[in-house]
């Protein structure tokens, strides 16, 4: 019989967690706080703690560390009220196997119980950095899907293992990044982001791996690449899909051994760097498509975290609201301390194409002009231009009517025609909306700057 450790400073819930419990055949001893619970632990040697976060003497995540140090082996649950990011990171930075928020049902408790005790190993990573990166910016969100996030960093992050972060434009994988670095072995050695799409094809291959003299017409001198400046640190690949195929062959090897070349050099050099990757695209489809290899794929797909779009996790609205708020309170000297009802209410319904880099702009742009100490929808220009346009339901008319029209008129090649056409339609007005701005327009398609520059230049 599986003995399990209930801690909890309230005597209804160890009550109550013992009966529910107990009818599954589990023998249950209780704690009310973290000191009681390392005696017991020694005592009674349990194979399972379910342990609250928040309790008097010692709280949870000090219990935690304390009974990880002691018992490395231990299977522990913690559970609270208030999930938070930094908590949850730090849960399972300090060896914990999962992490519940209250209230939960008694059927998710048992299977969770009932998967522990198969279970019974579990990486342990490194510690969460609540200021975030360097400019302040922190993962916000308490939804099950940003819990799971949280709990996916901890238990990667302490490794030196490949990750690969999908999800839209603005969802914030950066920070999703930053948050693995700083809870990793490398924290305060070298973080460095390289946008794949952002730097010129031609010049990508001597940006990440450097240069020798005379290795092409104005290398003038040695030049050391971004991968060598990263010795010993985090390098994050943003958009790593649109990376150009030559270039994939080289960065296979740096996964399989970390060594590379400098361009025009013959020296095999070999550096110690961990690899992050994120992407906005479909892997899958570039892969089947010839545009990225499958060997490639294969290696930097090793763990994968998706960050759903913020529709998806409108929970989530609420709280990234009022954390911008006082992120722009305290850059703009103002005191507003909160968003209207209305406006709130707006955000609920809309759907976000931008995600939160979106919601962070509207805010801030509300802010600028916001005179009172609620934000209003007045002040945030509420609702967009293009709403009428958003909506699902408003886009699939639009299109089934074009695809009706087409279909009447009928065709030889229907499907590519209409296809093609509808794709340089939308290449078209983009650039008109952007003044010809290709960077601008790349973002307003969702897509990146070399996608964008290809299917200008095969019109």
């Amino acid at each position: 019989m599986d003995k399990i450790l209930v801690v909890d400073d309230e005597k209804g819930v160890c009550h109550s967690f013992k009966k529910v419990l107990g009818r599954q055949g589990y023998d249950v001893i209780v704690a009310h706080d973290g000191i009681e619970a390392i005696e017991k632990s020694g005592q009674e040697h349990p194979s399972i703690v379910v342990m609250d976060v928040s309790m008097p003497k010692m709280d949870g995540l000090e219990t935690l560390q304390k009974l990880k140090a002691k018992y490395p082996d231990l299977i522990i649950i913690m559970m609270t009220a208030h999930s938070t990011s930094d908590k949850a990171i730090t849960a399972m930075k300090y060896g914990a196997y999962d992490y519940l928020t209250k209230p939960f049902d008694n059927t998710q408790l048992i299977s969770l119980i009932e998967k522990a005790v198969i279970d019974k190993n579990m990486s342990t990573p490194v510690t969460f950095d609540e200021a975030g990166d360097e400019g302040g910016d922190r993962i916000i969100g308490k939804s099950m899907a940003m819990l799971e996030i949280y709990k996916k960093i901890g238990q990667v992050a302490g490794s030196d293992v490949t990750v690969l972060i999908r999800g839209e434009t603005g969802t914030g994988k950066e920070l999703v990044a930053r948050a693995i670095y700083h809870n990793s072995n490398r924290a305060g050695k070298p973080f460095l982001p390289v946008n794949c799409s952002a730097i010129p094809e031609a010049l990508l291959e001597s940006e990440l791996f450097g240069h020798e003299k005379g290795a092409f017409t104005g290398a003038e001198t040695r030049k050391i690449g971004k991968f060598e400046q990263c010795n010993t640190g985090t390098m994050f690949l943003d958009e790593i899909g649109d990376m150009p195929l030559p270039l994939q062959a080289k960065w296979l090897r740096v996964l399989q051994d970390g060594c590379f070349q400098r361009l025009g050099g013959k020296d095999l050099i070999k550096t110690d760097v961990r690899i992050i990757a994120a992407t906005n695209q479909n892997l899958e489809t570039r892969k089947d498509e010839g545009a990225f290899r499958d060997d490639l794929y294969w290696r930097l797909n090793v763990v994968n975290i998706f960050i759903p779009p913020l529709r998806e996790r409108k929970e989530d609205i609420g709280g990234l609201v009022q954390y911008f708020i006082q992120k722009f309170n305290r850059e703009m000297g103002k005191n507003v301390k909160g968003a209207a009802p209305g406006l709130l209410g707006e955000f609920q319904n809309y759907r976000w194409p931008g995600n939160i880099r979106e919601l962070q702009g509207i805010i801030q742009s509300g802010m600028v002009v916001c005179q009172k100490d609620i934000l209003t929808t007045e002040d945030c220009g509420w609702p967009p231009m293009r709403e009428s346009l958003t909506g699902a339901h408003d886009i699939e008319k639009l299109l089934s009517d074009a695809a009706s029209i087409l279909l009447e008129n009928g065709g030889t090649n229907l499907y590519k025609e209409g296809v093609d056409s509808f794709e340089r339609l939308l290449v078209k007005r983009a650039l008109e909306l952007s003044k010809q701005n290709q960077v601008s327009a790349a973002k307003l398609l969702g897509i990146s700057r070399n996608t964008l520059r290809s299917k200008i230049e095969g019109e």
